[in-house]
């Protein structure tokens, strides 16, 4: 009987997932099975080796890592992935959104890996307590990052913010215009002239990036503008 504790790691930076499997592989007690590299690799992967624990990023292609916890909590699967972030995006929004679709822990990048080792052998036996309201009691803890201005150009924190205004506006992450749209937040950000060329470049050059077509990016996008809005009427009802 393998009492190991099986381990997926998603996360988009080989370097990244390379040096900490190397660390994570010196622990007997416990074994990677699989490495994924994109939001939607990782739900194949976590639905067919149903490992013990899923080391997931937040920023990745295809499908962030809360489109994937939205994937999981909807799957049939018998024993779900207890799931931890490990994330350069630390704002608060986004890390009680990821404890509220299932993550038991939220650990922001840099880390302590003994820290991160410690946490999943606390996991091992690990056992949901359900309480009165139906929340499953979780450790949570304010993980805020203050990105100073002269920062905000930086690519990674750019991604944390625009991610954090996506979510704050409320677009589900698991649908294709929240990609889409992300994107072509970035993209205006970088070049402020694109604005006036949406249908001429921003569209088709989305639509090349993620091998589909402009009609389809801008109906996406308007999708994810329409479930925002209907989302935001309905609180407000």
């Amino acid at each position: 009987m393998n009492d190991k504790i099986t381990v997926l790691v998603a996360d988009d930076n080989s370097d990244f997932t390379m040096t900490l499997s190397s660390y994570l592989e010196k622990e007997e007690e416990i074994e990677i099975i699989g490495i994924a590299k994109d939001g939607n690799e990782a739900c194949s992967m976590a639905l067919e080796l149903k490992p013990d624990i899923l080391l997931l990023d937040i920023i990745m292609p295809h499908l962030d890592g809360l489109g994937v916890l939205e994937k999981l909590s909807e799957a049939n699967m018998e024993k779900k992935p207890l799931c931890i972030i490990l994330s350069a995006v630390g704002q608060d929004k986004i890390t009680q959104r990821a404890i509220t679709l299932g993550a038991q822990y939220y650990i922001v990048k840099p880390f302590d890996i003994n820290v991160l080792i410690k946490r999943m052998k606390e996991l091992k036996n690990y056992q949901p307590t359900q309480l009165k309201n139906n929340f499953i009691s979780r450790e949570i803890k304010s993980q805020y990052i203050d990105i100073s201005p002269e920062k905000k150009k930086n690519q990674e924190n750019l991604e944390a913010l625009v991610t954090n205004i996506i979510h704050e506006v409320g677009v589900p992450a698991h649908i294709k215009g929240y990609q889409y749209l992300r994107e072509a937040i970035m993209m205006v950000i970088r070049d402020t002239d694109v604005i006036n060329q949406i249908t001429k470049q921003l569209y088709p050059e989305i639509a090349a990036k993620y091998h589909t077509t402009p009609s389809r990016v801008e109906r996406a996008i308007r999708h994810a503008i329409e479930v925002a809005w209907g989302r935001r009427r309905t609180r407000n009802c």
